[in-house]
């Protein structure tokens, strides 16, 4: 497909940053817009040659409708060294900003977002920083209060593939994955009796030194009285209570004991 705009361009494989393609955000209180930022390989030369080839048509249009026929010495570019340092306050880019070139792209549009077979992406949380895209954009020329210079425009994005995500933002997979290996095993399920355990066997074991005798169930209507241990092979019989004896009497004429008879008959 020829692209008729000389200041468009479709860019090969780029990484994005900042993203905000769902909801405006506002930049230092400005106007909310739909951005993100672009991370372009130095190694993509075709990307970058694209890119050069608009911004100048951008500048010649500039020139003719901007800025009063004059080209500024010093015009504003959108592009930036991601090797070098940021424009804004002197320090240098990001760690995933070296080997690239840095670009922001922003429209009060908000940009259609597809993935590779050009469906719509509704779930926001598949498009993030650090995922790779191919991005649509387009340069204007600006003049605001006296700064001159070249903007880029936001289309559309083509999500391509996934990418660590950039922000320091971890999965709960990279954070909990080596705790899965050492998280012991669920308890197997032991299922509780329906009813509380019988009670012991009577008697019971004797009470220790100091403590209360059980208190055994008294024997009621329709219970079989206890049965008590009978004697054995060995055991001695119970003692039974004697009888005291009579003194023995004896006869004061005869001398013998009275068997039951009559004093001095023997």
């Amino acid at each position: 497909m020829s692209n008729q705009d000389p200041k468009r361009v479709v860019t090969g494989k780029v990484r994005l940053s900042y993203v905000h393609l769902f909801t405006p955000y506002s930049s230092n209180g400005g106007e909310p817009k739909y951005s993100v930022t672009l991370l372009i390989p130095k190694s993509d030369i075709a990307t970058k040659q694209r890119i050069d080839a608009a911004i100048n048509a951008a500048i010649q249009d500039g020139v003719a409708s901007k800025w009063n026929g004059v080209r500024p010495p010093q015009i504003h570019l959108p592009i930036h060294d991601g090797d070098g340092v940021r424009p804004s306050d002197g320090m240098p880019f990001g760690d995933e900003c070296k080997g690239h070139w840095v670009m922001t792209a922003s429209s009060k549009d908000k940009p259609e977002i597809v993935d590779l077979n050009l469906n719509p992406i509704i779930n926001q949380s598949e498009v993030y920083s650090g995922m790779y895209a191919h991005v649509s954009i387009r340069f204007f020329a600006f003049n605001n209060n006296g700064k001159k210079g070249i903007g880029c425009g936001l289309g559309n994005v083509q999500k391509v593939a996934d990418g660590e995500p950039l922000g320091g933002r971890r999965s709960a997979a990279d954070d909990f994955a080596s705790l899965a290996a050492t998280a012991p095993a669920a308890p197997a399920y032991q299922p509780q009796p329906a009813y509380p355990p019988a009670t012991p066997a009577y008697p019971p074991q004797p009470p220790a030194y100091g403590q209360q005798p059980p208190a055994y169930p008294q024997q009621g209507y329709g219970q079989q009285p206890p049965v008590y241990p009978q004697q054995g092979y060995g055991q001695q019989p119970p003692a039974y209570p004697q009888q005291p004896q009579q003194p023995v009497q004896f006869d004061p004429i005869t001398g013998k004991p009275l068997q039951g008879g009559i004093m001095g008959l023997g």
